[in-house]
């Protein structure tokens, strides 16, 4: 989390490389069928106006929206660019600059979303969409809040450099809330999938805290342990478990109900950096910057899987670690793939069941990834406050992961292997048969 300041530019320009998406794959094996990544589009920042020199240029953080209509993007000098998604109707050529879709001269515009600059007044670390909040949500926050801000919209939180966490309107890019607790950057950022407006934010101050939205904000639950900076927290699908990953060579796993320390997950040898769950609450991996990503069972504490991430070059000397450390781990959302961000200056796109990856991307000072919600689509972030969108394996899930997908959104590994069903089952369901 090594800060630089070189004072990059600020509006969007657009490259495209590919159109379209891939087409699915076969049904059947993960692997079968996919190329490597092809880089669909670049946004870059523009032509610069001056900025303050404590400002950084780094990406640290990209996100979609969970229904896949907004994209937020950190492009560094506090600013936060909302963009609707998809980027354009039609792909543009190489080298042109992209208009915004809040053009006055496009009419095809009118009436739909505008791209939103959201000047967040200090360096921006983590961000966060939350779930559309479900109608008993909405109903209560306007019977108890009839002249407060409104929450029951989509929303945006930010995570500033001061500690601070802004939280946005994103339809509108009005500032709603302004969350204070935290004493030094505010690294990471998570809502619970549910739609009940809670928020947790990861610091460097060595501290997760929790807020309740629907309270205007009101800083609910403390989580202390952690000796080193916290980088990434991710609440499971479920609600039910929250992980955090410091500097540390442990991750901890927390009740999302008790707000209690469930357990430490010990196998790293160095600080573990990212951590994400499955879509089924069923997996959860982490990544560290000792080159690998490690697949457990959070129910258990048991580990699964490693996924090493090896020199491609023969020239690079395997001895020197620190090119391979891991920066970004995040799961696809069928949850049949993974794709991490390394130093190596690769995207690798890994099958959940190989110990190999299927694909790689070449991709220089990538620090952050994630799966556009519908799948197709990886945007990465950079060093140099670019954003990267590559395509990314579309399959159809077989109806035996189906199944064991919806199972375990709600059936811990524990219920699973109390059912009386056959062992080979039971391996299937619990993620064994690696």
């Amino acid at each position: 989390d090594k800060l630089t300041g070189d004072g990059r530019p600020c509006p969007i320009f657009v490259r495209t490389l590919a159109r379209g998406c891939p087409q699915a794959a076969p049904r059947g094996s993960p692997t079968r069928g996919w190329e490597e990544p092809l880089l669909l589009a670049e946004l870059k920042p523009g032509r610069p106006h001056q900025f303050d020199w404590k400002s950084s240029c780094e990406t640290w953080s990209v996100a979609f929206s969970p229904d896949g209509s907004w994209f937020a993007w950190s492009q560094g000098h506090c600013i936060v660019k909302l963009i609707p998604w998809p980027l354009e109707e039609h792909f543009i050529p190489k080298g042109f600059e992209a208009k915004s879709r809040s053009s006055k001269n496009d009419p095809k515009g009118r009436g739909s979303p505008k791209e939103k600059t959201l000047d967040c007044g200090q360096i921006v670390w983590g961000l966060a969409f939350s779930p559309w909040p479900s109608p008993p949500s909405r109903k209560l926050w306007a019977r108890h809040h009839p002249q407060g801000p409104d929450v029951s919209c989509l929303i945006l939180a930010t995570g500033l450099n001061d500690g601070q966490i802004k939280i946005w309107e994103v339809q509108t890019g009005l500032l709603l809330l302004n969350l204070s607790g935290h004493q030094d950057v505010v690294r990471d950022l998570s809502f619970t999938p549910s739609g009940s407006l809670i928020l947790v934010s990861a610091s460097r101050d060595k501290t997760l805290r929790i807020w309740d939205l629907n309270k205007h904000g009101k800083q609910i639950q403390v989580l202390s342990g952690h000796l080193q900076w916290v980088y990434c927290c991710s609440i499971s699908p479920d609600c039910s478990m929250l992980c955090s990953a410091a500097g540390e060579k442990s991750v901890f796993l927390w009740s999302m109900r008790s707000y209690t320390l469930i357990r430490k997950l010990e196998g790293h040898q160095s600080s573990v950096v990212s951590c994400d769950f499955s879509p089924d609450s069923a997996l959860l991996v982490t990544a560290s910057y000792d080159t690998s990503v490690i697949m457990w069972d959070p129910y258990t504490g048991e580990r699964l899987r490693s996924l090493r991430h090896a020199q491609l070059d023969p020239a690079m000397d395997d001895s020197d670690v620190h090119m391979s450390s891991l920066r970004s781990v995040c799961f696809s959302p069928e949850g049949l793939y993974l794709a991490t961000v390394a130093d190596d200056r690769l995207l690798r796109i890994w099958a959940l069941e190989l110990k190999a990856p299927i694909a790689f991307a070449p991709m220089t000072n990538g620090l952050c990834c994630t799966f556009f919600p519908h799948g197709g689509v990886i945007a990465t972030g950079t060093r140099d406050g670019h954003v990267q969108f590559w395509t990314a394996p579309r399959v159809l899930s077989s109806l035996k992961h189906l199944c064991r997908k919806a199972l375990r959104s709600f059936l811990t590994t524990y219920q699973v292997l109390a059912l009386p069903i056959p062992k080979k089952m039971k391996e299937f369901l619990t993620y064994r048969t690696f």
